[in-house]
């Protein structure tokens, strides 16, 4: 199994998923724009519990990673510190190497980030018992457009994300 240490997310090592936004005054302020090809974005507020998926004794086993072809998602976690994976658009998952293009992220409390159309993601899932809440906008008829891809079908084995870093060899 893969072992993936979650980094802080930077705007340069989060580029090939998404973006993070910037404020207003920023002068790159409006270069990335929100898509929504069925003319649906959505506001609200999901949470994700920390049994919804498998714990190891240093973290959480991503088994499966999502997507929506149709429009890019925006999220932000309100209330605790969060692990996601994600991975670009154009992986097809179909050889071993592809795990390589997985990449995990620690979240803390208002980071903001957007996802690109199509980029694979797993969670964010909280690091604790506490749900994580999480401020998202995507399609309104996301549930028609939610790709999965099962990693342990596709490629035999899921990805272990860890916030301390691999072991020592």
């Amino acid at each position: 199994m893969m072992t993936l240490d979650a980094r802080p997310i930077s705007s340069a090592e989060w580029a090939p998923f998404g973006w993070l936004p910037v404020a207003d005054t920023d002068p790159t302020d409006g270069t990335h724009t929100l898509t929504f090809e069925w003319a649906d974005p959505h506001l609200n507020v999901i949470s994700h519990a920390y049994e919804e998926v498998e714990h190891t004794e240093r973290g959480a086993l991503c088994d499966r990673m999502f997507r929506h072809g149709t429009h890019t998602q925006a999220l932000m976690p309100l209330n605790c510190d969060a692990i996601v994976a994600v991975a670009p658009a154009a992986v097809d998952f179909h050889a071993p190497a592809d795990l390589d293009q997985i990449h995990a992220f620690l979240l803390h409390p208002q980071d903001v980030f957007v996802l690109h159309r199509g980029t694979w993601h797993w969670g964010p899932f909280p690091l604790t018992t506490e749900p994580v809440q999480l401020l998202n906008v995507q399609g309104l008829r996301y549930a028609e457009d939610n790709d999965c891809v099962v990693l342990t079908d596709a490629l035999g084995t899921a990805v272990e994300v860890v916030v301390d870093g691999p072991p020592a060899s």
